[in-house]
């Protein structure tokens, strides 16, 4: 549905690549976590995606669309919240009546039912709202308009506890089997639950992309104050009273996925990750060898 293939991007001639012959795809269907360190091109590849960028090289295709062509179809199947947007001072009967003719897919029904999760009404004005609930009006028109490629970006900065759980709720209510949606966020607490696809980058490309069932499946997540048990983990993290460990899952042992984990083994083990999943790390540089290495050759 969505290939990258290649593609390099830099900001100027003479500045460094913020991707670099950079390659992925994303099935539909899929709910995309999109997860790297600053400055590791993730912002700059949504852009890419949604059309607003276009490669030096390489090649975007999106349901058989160039994105950077920008044609009629291909802009109304899909839709992008960034991380910093600014709405009109109208009232959102009005926003609407403007903006939601160029999605055919558009469903008034379907903004009314995620207003209702985001517990908003549609008599409201844009411009007398907080920052929060413009965001969660921005992403209620969002899922309304029924594209099958959604892009959000750092969705739940500027909402609060209450709102970073209703997000949740709002996407899984808006998904389809030919929905796909890619969530690039810092905040991996508000992601995990809802995430079926893993993608963890940086400038040198992809580090681990993977379906959350198989992470789990060879992987497992848990939290222990076992010194021993600590010491043999592929990764640990401190934690009140112990750690959070990561371990290989040898069959016997069913977890959730601890994305802050996952992050910590993929950032210092690119090398052992390579070898579980078939990601290629070239031009990441490896770490020494330390004494978990044996855990990877069971």
């Amino acid at each position: 549905m969505l290939t990258i293939h290649d593609i390099t991007y830099s900001y100027g001639r003479k500045a460094r690549p913020v991707l670099d012959h950079y390659s992925l795809s994303i099935e539909p269907g899929t709910v995309c976590g999109l997860l790297g360190r600053n400055g590791a091109g993730k912002s700059t590849l949504l852009y890419l995606v949604a059309g607003l960028l276009r490669p030096q090289s390489g090649m975007i295709s999106y349901k058989g669309f160039n994105p950077w062509e920008r044609k009629v179809d291909f802009l109304n199947d899909v839709f992008i919240v960034p991380e910093e947007f600014m709405l009109p001072d109208v009232s959102l009967k009005e926003y609407v009546s403007i903006n939601a003719p160029f999605y055919p897919n558009f469903s008034i029904d379907d903004l009314t039912r995620h207003l209702d999760t985001f517990e908003l009404t549609p008599d409201v004005h844009l411009g007398r709202l907080s920052m929060g609930q413009k965001k969660r009006i921005f992403i209620s028109f969002a899922l309304a308009c029924n594209t099958s490629l959604l892009i959000l970006d750092e969705p739940t900065n500027g909402l609060d506890i209450p709102g970073k759980r209703l997000f949740r709720k709002a996407v899984l209510n808006g998904m389809t089997d030919d929905k796909t949606v890619i969530i690039s966020t810092h905040q991996v607490y508000d992601v995990e639950k809802i995430i079926d696809h893993v993608v963890i980058t940086d400038t040198p490309g992809v580090l681990l992309d993977a379906p959350v069932g198989e992470i789990t499946g060879r992987l497992t997540f848990n939290y222990t104050n076992d010194r021993e048990r600590i010491g043999r983990a592929l990764m640990a993290l401190e934690a009140p009273g112990g750690a959070n460990i990561i371990e290989i899952n040898d069959g016997t042992m069913e977890s959730d996925l601890n994305l802050e984990s996952l992050f910590e083994l993929v950032r210092q083990r690119p090398d052992l990750v390579a070898k579980l999943f078939g990601v290629k790390t070239s031009g990441y540089p490896l770490p020494e060898q330390n004494i978990y290495e044996n855990n990877i050759n069971r």
